[in-house]
């Protein structure tokens, strides 16, 4: 007889997005002439930017051909890209990295979860709350336990130090939902903390490419002592509209260390190199190459002016909330804005009450967590105009 993983009992029946799409969906065959606005779902808009779409051209065109056809690779990503992240991405920031402590992915989301294979059931996690959902379900699927950190207006939305030592820590900066972001002194605290406690932090920075301000890290190898226990995963979805190709990577330190059950000291990379090269094959060749082409004084230009549209969108929604007098929060640093819901209703009355009345989708902010009652959180991908129209009907409602 067959057993499953009773783990997986303990999740949410319904994964928040998909909720989300099924309610958007019985309302829009119900009234099949609403025009419904969707700032919910974090998903980018097209087109890729010309850079990336002249190098997938050529990618497909190396695949039409005998000598340069790309089969198996390795399964780390090739050295050309690897080296390209270190130069252009990190190189900047005053950091530097060894080729082999890059990993390219198929995206972020894939290694939050999959970084776990080489980190022992038993270990303690906290987890910051509200929260990506992905972070607190991979660990559900597992069977770890689970500590949440409350994130609210009254912490600034950055979590207060765990009462329990825990040995993995999730951060997240710029971060959603919230669309907050961490400064340095905050990011400092982090790291010291989790040095002086032996503990691993797993760095989201997928919202790198929006930061505006001076005090926020680009990254947390920018903070002294974070490659002794930290891991950064990184993404080209939000940066380069890849939400549809995939292509991402993943830092793990030389300089990483975890323990064995008998207390020995074992390097977390080679172990991490070990699960990638039995689990993954590696990432599409033409991804790859999409990737590279970001990774270059043109793609950065271009992919800027995409995001600065976004950043435009995301003043458009929070002036126009504040003008009808929502308490908001992010905004600045991320393509998010969180926003706690009027008159004491919960976040799914309030998503039903806006696509009901405005035909507007936001996303309701107790799917991220317990902590996320009472917000829901609004996207600023997508057109300009789109954000225009969805003020427009709620500063008229």
């Amino acid at each position: 007889m067959i057993q499953i993983n009773s783990n997986f009992l303990q999740l949410k029946p319904s994964y928040l997005f998909t909720e989300i799409v099924n309610r958007t969906s019985a309302y829009a065959q119900a009234h099949p002439d609403a025009d419904i606005l969707k700032l919910g779902v974090g998903d980018v808009r097209g087109p890729l930017v010309p850079v990336v779409i002249d190098a997938m051209h050529k990618a497909v065109d190396d695949m039409a051909t005998v000598e340069r056809f790309h089969g198996y690779g390795l399964e780390e990503g090739p050295l050309w890209l690897r080296r390209r992240v270190a130069e252009f991405d990190y190189a900047p920031l005053g950091i530097q990295l060894e080729d082999n402590e890059i990993f390219i992915s198929d995206g972020a989301g894939s290694d939050l979860g999959n970084l776990t294979d080489i980190l022992d059931v038993h270990n303690r996690v906290a987890i910051s709350d509200p929260v990506y959902p992905a972070y607190f379900d991979t660990n559900v699927m597992a069977g770890r336990e689970i500590d949440l950190l409350p994130c609210t207006p009254e912490n600034d939305f950055c979590p207060a130090l765990p009462e329990r030592v825990p040995d993995l820590i999730y951060l997240c900066s710029p971060n959603n939902p919230t669309g907050t972001a961490m400064t340095r002194k905050q990011l400092q605290r982090w790291v010291d903390y989790a040095r002086d406690n032996h503990a691993l932090i797993i760095f989201d920075c997928a919202y790198e490419a929006f930061i505006q301000d001076d005090d926020v890290p680009h990254s947390i190898y920018e903070i002294p002592g974070a490659k002794e226990c930290a891991i950064e995963v990184r993404s080209f979805s939000k940066t380069a509209g890849f939400t549809g190709v995939r292509c991402g990577y993943t830092v793990v330190p030389n300089e990483l260390y975890g323990y064995s059950n008998t207390g020995e000291r074992v390097a977390l990379r080679p172990l991490w190199l070990r699960r990638v090269c039995t689990k993954y094959n590696g990432t599409c060749y033409i991804a790859e190459r999409a990737g590279e082409a970001v990774l270059t004084d043109l793609g950065r230009k271009q992919c800027l002016e995409r995001i600065n549209e976004y950043h435009h969108n995301a003043r458009i929604i929070r002036s126009g909330l504040e003008a009808i007098g929502m308490q908001v929060y992010g905004g600045v640093n991320s393509p998010y804005i969180w926003m706690r819901t009027p008159d004491n209703m919960s976040s799914w009355q309030y998503f039903d009450h806006l696509l009901n009345t405005v035909q507007v989708v936001c996303t309701p902010g107790v799917g991220f967590g317990k902590h996320g009652e009472g917000f829901v959180r609004f996207s600023a991908f997508g057109l300009t105009s789109v954000a225009e129209q969805a003020i427009a009907r709620l500063t008229q409602s």
